[in-house]
């Protein structure tokens, strides 16, 4: 029998059934433009509040950022000495002040080096009504940065959506999302690779959600190379994101 977990969310005054999420996919796993509905379970359903309804119960702009990994899950080796889980935090930190910075409110699913279940994290960013959720993620491959959007096929907003898909409402706003901060590391000279994939918790955030996964930086006729550890390289691509989720504050608000 499947183990169901009840909630009561004191913004909407009712029960809520949470199903227990599944393990984080891989960010590097090929992308599919859209998953085989037949491996999707019968999940529990959780509230979905329609566009109009969500600016009059959350009316600040507030953005959510996940750092991938923490605790015993370290997430991949960068470096002998630097696993993803440290970079994605240190990632996350400087990211939420930069942000704050600008007026933007920001919550986190962690602060610091503990274990997050996926089922904790969606309740986080579901709870925050955000604008917009980042996941953040490293990698030791590649060049650039790489943006994932969910690889699930839109679905209407609906009263109750199921907890592990809750990310097919917003795959159209978050592919805008996408766009956006595609542009201003375009705009950064900063490389970009697109995909879509399946990938908890992004897959239950019910809002424009991406998965930024950082790699090095590849030397070219226009770039220096630069490791992940580079904090110039760093800072090109926090101004970058920083200047998309402003630019989204007014995009955001007038999406359907």
């Amino acid at each position: 029998m499947r183990s169901i977990h009840w909630i009561k969310l004191k913004r909407w005054g009712r029960r809520v059934a949470l199903n227990m999420c599944v393990p984080l996919a891989a960010l590097a796993a090929a992308a599919q433009d859209t998953p085989p509905q037949s491996s999707l379970p019968d999940m529990g359903k959780m509230p979905a509040v329609p566009s109009a309804a969500r600016a009059q119960v959350q009316p600040q702009y507030v953005i959510v950022l996940d750092a991938a990994h923490g605790g015993s899950d370290i997430g991949a080796r960068i470096s002998d000495k630097l696993p993803e889980k440290d970079l994605s935090l240190g990632f996350s930190i400087r990211l939420r002040q930069a942000l704050a910075a600008h007026g933007i409110q920001v919550v986190t699913t962690r602060d610091a080096d503990t274990t997050v279940s996926m089922l904790t994290r969606a309740e986080t960013a579901n709870h925050a009504f955000a604008a917009a959720c980042l996941t953040l993620h490293a990698t030791a491959t590649g060049s650039g940065v790489h943006l994932f959007t969910s690889s699930l096929g839109p679905a209407p907003y609906s009263k109750f959506l199921p907890w592990q898909t809750a990310q097919s409402a917003y795959i159209t706003q978050s592919l805008r999302l996408s766009s956006e901060i595609n542009s201003a590391l375009g705009h950064a000279s900063v490389p970009v690779t697109l995909g879509r994939t399946s990938l908890q918790p992004m897959d239950s955030f019910a809002c424009p959600a991406v998965a930024v996964e950082i790699a090095p930086l590849a030397g070219g006729n226009t770039t220096k190379a630069a490791p992940l550890t580079d904090t110039d390289y760093q800072n090109k691509i926090l101004d970058a994101i920083t200047a998309a989720l402003t630019q989204w504050k007014n995009d955001w608000r007038q999406q359907p």
